[in-house]
């Protein structure tokens, strides 16, 4: 479960500053006032113009940062609460996946999937089977030794997938993840996301393209100015449901098309996974 209480976050140093947004002088709040529930296994669009915000609530999501006021809980730990090595465990619990890929270069498309696995210590024998199985599921079984130079732009992204996804993670966030994508790979993209969600996985992922949300409806949260201004599907904290006892309304329903619970169950391997083919 993601969790935001009154959430603020502030950048940098103090400066001189006044009217909304800014507290005592401090610089401006990049985030202000963020509160809602994301349950276990969701799939959620975070909407806004660039510069609403939305790559810092994905930071603040994979525990990068910590709120400047208010709580954020990931996956039960309050990350504002937590010690460093605590939010370091909780990080390998936690794929991502940036704009600008981050593949190292000097590394082949198998060896950055099996970074992760390697860090972890997960041994040789076990984790080539596993890179491979998920190379092959995304399509590229054929350029396992390519460099990412050697890549184009979707295969690229299509490895920043496989590395994000190869640990298990509870969570996955996507920051414009078919901002560099033509029409053709971002479907490509999008159809692995929603494979991802249907066997568990929680997936967020922030976009300005709201053209995405036709072909895929799912619960949205939309940002204006490091404001909330709308959280359709998503679920309100329980304090400041309208009517009724706190805890006892139900979230605003998902938009039609959004994947149904049953088809959230968790899957025990890799195996489980759909293959994306060529």
């Amino acid at each position: 479960m993601l969790r935001f209480t009154g959430v603020g976050l502030r950048y940098g140093a103090p400066a001189r500053g006044s009217g909304p947004g800014f507290a005592g002088g401090a610089a401006p709040e990049t985030l202000r006032d963020l509160t809602f529930t994301l349950s276990e296994g969701s799939f959620t669009w975070l909407l806004g113009p660039s510069g609403a915000g939305k790559t810092s609530v994905l930071r603040l999501m994979q525990c990068v940062l910590r709120p400047t006021r208010g709580e954020v809980e990931v996956l039960g730990v309050a990350v504002s609460r937590a010690r460093r090595r605590d939010l370091a465990l909780l990080r390998r619990r936690i794929g991502a996946v940036h704009q600008d890929f981050r593949l190292l270069p000097h590394l082949s498309a198998f060896d950055n999937v099996a970074l992760p696995l390697r860090l972890a210590g997960r041994s040789e024998s076990v984790l080539r089977a596993e890179v491979a199985e998920l190379l092959a599921w995304v399509g590229l079984a054929g350029k396992q030794h390519a460099l990412p130079a050697e890549l184009s732009g979707g295969e690229q992204q299509r490895v920043a997938i496989a590395r994000a996804v190869i640990a298990r993670p509870a969570l996955l966030v996507a920051d414009e993840p078919t901002g560099n994508l033509d029409a053709a790979q971002a479907r490509r993209l999008l159809a692995l996301l929603i494979e991802l969600n249907r066997i568990g996985t929680t997936v967020v992922v922030a976009t300005h393209n709201e053209e995405l949300l036709l072909r895929h409806p799912a619960p949205v949260l939309r940002l204006e100015a490091g404001r909330l201004v709308g959280a359709a599907g998503a679920e309100p904290r329980p304090a400041e449901a309208p009517g009724g006892e706190p805890g006892r309304d139900a979230p605003a329903p998902a938009p039609a098309g959004a994947p149904p619970d049953d088809a959230r169950a968790p899957a025990a391997r890799v195996s489980g996974f759909r293959h994306a083919g060529a």
